[in-house]
């Protein structure tokens, strides 16, 4: 099943590690140093404010809800979770791009809203992709990426044959999203928060040659 899947499978993961490395990155220098690519950072930070309950700590809540809820559009748009063409995955893109955009201008105009716009829209994605030959893929956070290939290394060690497909998808994720963080902290200094143009137009982009992909 691995060798009949297309080529573009490694290319777009690939550009959307990026994208949700950058995001990651602009909100780790921004956000109040708040990840917003994933939530176990948040969701422990919530944990802990429980204890004396405050503006704050409300802020993570709603960062974790708008996740959530960027998942469960996914939800609605992607009828299954295994990887296949021909579903609504450039229609998510067009919406994160959009939530990107909106978070991108709320920012500006000095609203908290913003982080929200940007959790969704990670949510959204990490939504995208959830099964892929058997494992577990996730674009916009790599620990499930470093476990799934440990575990594949851990069984070789024992003489099993190793996918090497697989493991080359995980490199590229993890290699994605390491460049990802590296250009969102060369766009922050200089553009601030106008910096969430870059994933939000790469998400458009994507999202469109998906569509022609499809369509050809």
């Amino acid at each position: 099943m691995i060798t009949r899947l297309p080529k573009w499978i490694e290319l777009g993961a690939f550009f959307l590690a990026v994208l949700a490395g950058c995001v990651n990155s602009i909100g780790l220098l921004g956000f109040e140093h708040q990840a917003v690519s994933h939530l176990s950072g948040s969701v422990t930070q919530f944990g802990v404010g429980l204890l004396s309950f405050s503006n704050g700590t409300f802020h993570l809540l709603l960062i974790i809800l708008s996740f959530l809820g960027g998942a469960m559009i996914s939800g609605v748009l992607i009828e299954n979770t295994a990887l296949k063409l021909g579903r609504h995955y450039g229609s998510a893109l067009l919406i994160e791009s959009v939530l990107l955009f909106l978070a991108m201008l709320a920012l500006l105009d000095g609203s908290n809203s913003g982080h929200y716009f940007a959790s969704a829209a990670c949510g959204l994605q990490n939504a995208l992709i959830t099964t892929y030959s058997g494992a577990i893929v996730r674009t916009t956070h790599v620990t499930g990426v470093f476990t799934d290939l440990g575990l594949m290394l851990g069984a070789k060690l024992r003489g099993q044959p190793f996918d090497r497909r697989k493991g080359i998808l995980f490199l590229i994720i993890i290699i994605g999203f390491t460049l990802g963080g590296l250009m969102g902290a060369i766009l922050y200094p200089a553009l601030h928060y106008l910096s969430l143009l870059v994933p939000a137009a790469m998400a458009f982009v994507l999202a469109v040659v998906y569509h022609i992909w499809v369509r050809s």
